[in-house]
């Protein structure tokens, strides 16, 4: 290899090094959600007894989030799904996220809605070990979005509210637009997906995504 060659590799080399680090700086981890429910205090003595305390079985990724080892029956006009997980901590109101393929079942229509915006969304039934509640609202499909810090949005170039477009990289990759961010000073950086829309673009947990507007 003459000298000339030599030095176009080593140029390749390091743009090649350039883009991968680039890349990685770029990238967010991904985190799968299925089917879940968040309680209030009030509907949670109603469904598991007064005074009713959620047993934490794992932390989940964002920060005093977890998985509880309780489950409730869900119940819609046409059918129920059995055994959806309740995350804590409790709320200062109940919310139902379900995926899209619940609604058939279900016999409700789900609105894609950010969490907490339960306004004008369906009600459902909701059955526990010592009760159950007809909840009047609170039943969405959770719109795809970033949980990010401030710091994370400022070396992204981001804002929260802002809506962007990721990219998935493999095979079955693509692109998927409407993705909020939601950026706190709370919140660990991970983009959040449903597992329908993880199933689509064949991403697993410790899949990452790049965002691009």
């Amino acid at each position: 290899m003459g000298k000339y060659d030599a030095l176009v590799e080593l140029l390749l080399e390091a743009i090649n090094e350039g883009r991968d680090a680039k890349t990685d700086a770029n990238s967010v981890p991904v985190g799968i959600s299925n089917r879940h429910i968040h309680l209030s205090q009030r509907d949670l003595d109603v469904l598991f007894g007064a005074g009713y305390q959620l047993t934490k079985t794992k932390d989940l990724s964002q920060p005093m989030q977890y998985a509880c080892k309780e489950t409730l029956t869900i119940g819609g006009p046409r059918g129920a799904i059995e055994k959806v997980r309740i995350l804590g901590p409790v709320r200062s109101e109940s919310q139902v996220e379900i995926l899209q393929a619940d609604c058939f079942k279900l016999g409700i229509n789900g609105p894609v809605k950010m969490s907490g915006d339960l306004q004008g969304t369906p009600g459902i039934t909701l059955i526990g070990p010592k009760g159950s509640i007809l909840l009047s609202q609170g039943v969405i499909i959770a719109q795809r979005h970033i949980h990010m810090t401030l710091e994370d949005a400022k070396r992204l170039d981001v804002t929260d509210g802002e809506q962007v477009s990721i990219q998935v990289d493999g095979l079955r990759g693509g692109t998927y637009s409407n993705v909020a961010i939601r950026a706190n000073n709370t919140s660990a950086l991970e983009c959040h997906l449903d597992t329908e829309e993880a199933n689509a673009m064949n991403l697993v947990s410790t899949s990452k995504i790049t965002i691009i507007k």
